[in-house]
């Protein structure tokens, strides 16, 4: 028996899928990109959905919240759903659903049955980053994994980049149904490629006796606490957070959800989420980093377009637009961050993206002003995504080593399901800092707008004239400085948060080390990881 198990061992290590794995790692691409990026394209279609379909501002953004809510209750569930009728089938169930939803979400004749159709999207679409990541992770073997993941890397950050641009552009010049309409034909060639060319790897044995063996339990208190947790983030600012019931009611179900789940989970036979993955130091290491990353990443693609279209006047095309050359230098560099994650240690490679983080933000913090052109917003977002593909592949990669293959599906599931929720946590933060703080310069600046301050006298004189003269002349002054006033105190509310991300990174440098300290292209194995 125990050679059996032997035997079973190796032609497990020595499993390659007949199909080129990376015709397998572009094929899985495509569904997630599709999926990633349509967490960001209806962004700015939000004005347009509301008005069309007769609902206020603040009824639209449950488009968004709806999708959310749904896509992080999924994403940790695939390793039970592959267990069930296998990782291929699922990641085509997968797609069928996220077409089908995205094609109903076009023709939604009204709000409530769009947010249906939206939360059956976010179901389908959940399944399929987690999917494509595991697909990659067993189709290549470890020295080329940091390769593989260049790709998905480039999903993960070029989707939401161009989405808002792409979103802007459809909804100008078409209908805001176009942008869930273009997913039809992208998940229709998704769903034939990956009939032709994934397999499945012989550790993944589906079993239907796993459908009765759901950790219902489990399910419920992610729902529970992913609900309350993405409900409060995004309606937080909008309803003054704490001081609102709506609020506190939220959080506290995603306090209590959540220390339920931990508690539920660690103890049942057959969790939906394995968090005894836990153990391991450099998983739980790289979990920790990837919340992190993934907020960063997130923030800094919400923060430019903000400042560019609230301060500066942008269109939601061109601010959209000054995302683009990032998206294209990422192009150039995930590719070889994926090259040197097969050279150098993966604690080195993310200390060294998590350094780059640092000087970046400091740097915008230095030098976004209201008289930025195009041209430096441009320039502003290179140097701020540069270091991702440096921390974002290290980390994924060491995120599997040391653990056994079967643990693949779990794995991803767990490392976007923390990406996803660093997201979600660091969007509302920071834009709720952005105003604290815009608040907090503003008030600092007004106490200079005295009438005892011979600078701000004279300048209302010489603007009073400048407009005319008389008090109507001067009452346009005083209300032209206070605009300016406004501004400048956005300009430093933004300056303050590039600066709180720039300490946060030089203190990521620091975690980085942390990592066990394993050969390129390795991992170190089960047992060096655990410690």
């Amino acid at each position: 028996m125990a050679t059996t198990a032997t035997e079973v061992e190796i032609d497990h290590s020595l499993w390659k899928p007949k199909a080129n794995p990376w015709a397998i790692a572009a094929t899985v691409a495509l569904a997630a990109f599709m999926e990633v990026l349509d967490t960001s394209i209806a962004n700015v279609a939000l004005p347009h959905i509301s008005g069309s379909l007769g609902a206020s501002t603040n009824q639209g953004t449950w488009v968004l919240t709806s999708y959310l809510v749904a896509n992080a209750i999924i994403l940790p569930v695939g390793a039970w759903a592959s267990s069930v009728i296998g990782r291929r089938n699922f990641f085509q169930l997968c797609i069928v659903i996220f077409t089908v939803s995205s094609f109903l979400c076009g023709i939604a004749p009204s709000l409530p049955a769009l947010l249906i159709f939206r939360v059956f999207q976010g179901i389908g679409g959940g399944g399929l980053q987690p999917m494509a990541q595991a697909i990659m992770a067993d189709s290549f073997e470890e020295r080329k994994r940091g390769l593989a993941f260049s790709l998905y890397g480039l999903v993960a950050v070029l989707a939401p980049s161009i989405g808002p641009t792409l979103g802007g552009w459809i909804t100008d010049n078409y209908s805001w149904r176009w942008i869930f309409y273009i997913n039809i034909p992208v998940g229709l060639l998704a769903l034939v490629l990956v009939q032709r060319l994934v397999q499945d790897p012989p550790w993944i044995k589906p079993d239907r006796n796993n459908l009765r063996r759901l950790d219902y339990v489990g399910l419920a208190l992610l729902t529970i606490s992913m609900a309350g947790l993405q409900i409060a983030l995004d309606k937080g600012e909008e309803n003054d957070w704490f001081a609102s019931n709506f609020i506190r009611i939220f959080a506290t179900m995603f306090v209590i959800g959540i220390i339920a789940l931990i508690l539920w989970e660690w103890n049942h036979d057959h969790p939906i989420m394995n968090l005894k993955l836990f153990k391991f130091r450099n998983f739980a290491i790289c979990c920790f980093l990837m919340l992190l990353v993934g907020g960063v990443l997130n923030a800094s693609t919400v923060l430019q377009p903000q400042f560019l279209q609230g301060l500066l006047g942008y269109n939601a095309t061109n601010a959209g637009k000054a995302l683009t050359m990032g998206g294209l230098a990422l192009i150039v560099v995930m590719p070889a961050a994926g090259i040197a994650t097969g050279k150098f240690p993966a604690r080195n490679l993310a200390a060294l993206g998590f350094a780059f983080f640092a000087m970046s933000y400091w740097y915008s913090s230095n030098h976004i002003t209201l008289d930025m052109s195009f041209r430096f917003a441009s320039w502003l977002r290179i140097i701020q995504v540069l270091p991702i593909p440096f921390c974002f592949i290290a980390i994924t990669n060491a995120a599997y080593v040391g653990l056994p293959r079967e643990a693949s599906n779990q794995v991803a599931g767990l490392i976007n399901f923390v990406r996803n929720v660093g997201g979600s946590i660091f969007i509302a933060v920071t834009g709720a800092l952005v105003t604290n703080r815009s608040l907090f310069h503003q008030a600092r600046l007004q106490e200079h707008m005295q009438a005892g301050n011979p600078q701000f006298v004279n300048r209302v004189y010489d603007l009073g004239h400048f407009f005319g003269g008389g008090a109507d002349g001067t009452y346009t002054a005083k209300a032209y400085i206070y605009q300016l006033l406004n501004q400048q105190a956005g300009v430093m509310g933004y300056q303050d948060v590039y600066r709180m991300l720039a300490w946060m990174a030089c203190f990521m440098v620091l975690f980085a080390f942390l990592l066990k300290k394993n050969r390129p292209g390795q991992g170190p194995s089960a047992s060096e990881a655990m410690h």
